[in-house]
């Protein structure tokens, strides 16, 4: 079967996203006055063949500890879905 795998990936609570805050200050300049703050991420989709939901997230979770994520700066989330 092939999963549908959808990761975020995001900075930690209390690393400086000097993107997002580029991001805020342009959307504050442009008339969003109602913006408190903004942060910036990663979406990364996969199809991963693998016999069970369970199979797949496990694989994804190992792609994110081998490659995908920096775990000292970023966390992340993983949704799996059927094909």
């Amino acid at each position: 079967m092939t999963f549908h795998t959808r990761i975020l990936i995001y900075l930690k609570e209390g690393v400086l996203d000097t993107q997002g805050k580029t991001v805020a200050k342009s959307l504050t300049d442009s008339g969003y006055s109602n913006l408190r703050n903004a942060r910036v991420g990663k979406y990364i989709q996969l199809w991963i063949d693998a016999d069970s939901r369970e199979k797949a997230y496990e694989e994804a979770d190992r792609m994110c500890d081998d490659l995908l994520v920096n775990e000292l700066i970023e966390d992340y989330s993983i949704e799996v879905e059927e094909q």
